[in-house]
């Protein structure tokens, strides 16, 4: 399975990496202040995910803006990972929010889904939360929550969407280690995260259902992953997605945080796993560094 382009090969899937503020310097080879890029970028992201889920019927027309943007709280304090196509379009896209592990449950994006507030399932959920938040604390990681996977119909019947993962994976081990869930939903991304890597949480050894989400209109399962523990097939490329991620364009929409950037060296170091558009010139001149075209 080849999941990039070779030096001076086919540019149409490439990688880039939205990040909040710009950190982990040292870790990220092209990184870069640009803000009015980054806001174009995840306005590209979003147009494309509002795209999506207005097709499949999970939110209406009504809750997109003016210019066709699925606009979440989250998105402006999140990492996100893009894949632009051979016109500088965003054709795939997740977000992966990043927390402390001291996050109380109640901030969390997941403490509004359906499946917390149920009366059977809500307290058990909460406690499977609860119990991954303390093994973070205990392994000095982040929490992450990820979401708003998207891939344009011309990249599904590629591998486009087992790269999106195994890269989410590699970041969490660029960033220094996490745990974390996924909102995906039953019967489309549930499996391809599976067999990467993700399972369902358990509380106190019960497993938690999938469930119905109103505000989507889907079967949703709310999925754990271990950034050390891909599955061992997938475990290589993991590891592939981790170095190649730290030569593609990273795009920060504002300035390091210096206090907060020594720490996350500090951390990484510490704890680091070895085993149409005008944005187009721009991402163009940064992959080409990354990537060795000339």
């Amino acid at each position: 399975m080849r999941l990039f382009p070779g030096r001076g090969g086919d540019l149409r899937r490439r990688l880039v990496v939205l990040s909040p503020r710009r950190s982990h310097s040292r870790v990220f080879h092209d990184s870069k202040v640009d803000a009015s890029l980054h806001r174009q970028l995840l306005a590209d992201a979003q147009k494309l995910r509002g795209n999506i889920y207005l097709q499949i019927g999970a939110i209406e027309s009504s809750q997109l803006s003016g210019d066709g943007r699925h606009v979440q709280t989250d998105d402006s304090r999140s990492w996100h990972l893009l894949t632009l196509d051979e016109r500088g379009r965003v054709a795939a896209c997740t977000r992966y929010l990043s927390h402390p592990s001291t996050v109380l449950f109640s901030d969390l994006t997941v403490s509004h889904s359906a499946l917390a507030t149920a009366e059977r399932w809500g307290p058990r959920f909460r406690q499977a939360i609860e119990a991954e938040l303390a093994l973070a604390r205990k392994r000095r990681w982040s929490y992450v929550e990820m979401g708003g996977w998207v891939i344009s119909e011309k990249m599904r019947c590629t591998t486009e969407a087992v790269r999106m993962v195994l890269a989410a994976y590699g970041l969490a081990q660029l960033l220094g280690g996490a745990l974390g869930i996924a909102t995906v939903t039953q019967h489309g991304s549930s499996p391809i995260l599976r067999r990467i890597g993700g399972e369902s949480l358990l509380s106190r050894g019960v497993e938690l259902p999938p469930y119905y989400e109103p505000q989507y209109k889907f079967e949703m399962e709310i999925l754990r992953f271990d950034s050390s523990r891909a599955s061992s097939r997938y475990s290589t490329w993991v590891d592939d997605c981790r170095d190649y991620l730290q030569t593609v364009p990273v795009i920060c929409a504002k300035p390091a945080d210096k206090s907060m950037e020594e720490t996350q060296i500090a951390r990484a170091d510490s704890s680091r796993h070895i085993g149409m558009t005008s944005s187009l010139p721009l991402v163009s001149a940064a992959w080409a560094r990354s990537s060795g075209v000339a």
